[in-house]
């Protein structure tokens, strides 16, 4: 049986961040930027300076019999655990999946 591998966006906000998470967080921010995102196996934590919203990037890769909303849930679940790893709590996550396996590469003509 084959797999399917889905790139996948979590978005959720920070909850009852304290002063010591905060600091630790803004000490690290830089790494953490967009234009440093990338979509891993163990997952990219994405934030800016407001320490407001954040985003998780990471591949989920399953068996092409399951649902595409699997994927969701996988990274929904590894992002919560990533989170929890270091302490930080956060609102309702949601996600968007997109499957690398359906992706059109359109290369330009020479």
């Amino acid at each position: 049986m084959s797999d399917r591998t889905y790139r996948v966006i979590v978005r959720g906000v920070f909850a009852d961040l304290d002063d010591a998470q905060r600091a630790e967080l803004l000490a690290a921010a830089d790494r953490h930027d967009i234009l440093n995102a990338a979509f891993t196996d163990e997952g990219s934590l994405i934030y800016d300076r407001a320490l407001r919203a954040f985003s998780f990037r990471c591949v989920v890769r399953q068996p092409a019999d399951e649902e595409d909303e699997m994927a969701v849930e996988y990274a929904c679940d590894r992002a919560a655990t990533a989170l929890a790893a270091r302490g930080l709590r956060h609102g309702v996550l949601r996600a968007t999946a997109t499957s690398v396996d359906d992706m059109r590469i359109r290369r330009p003509r020479r």
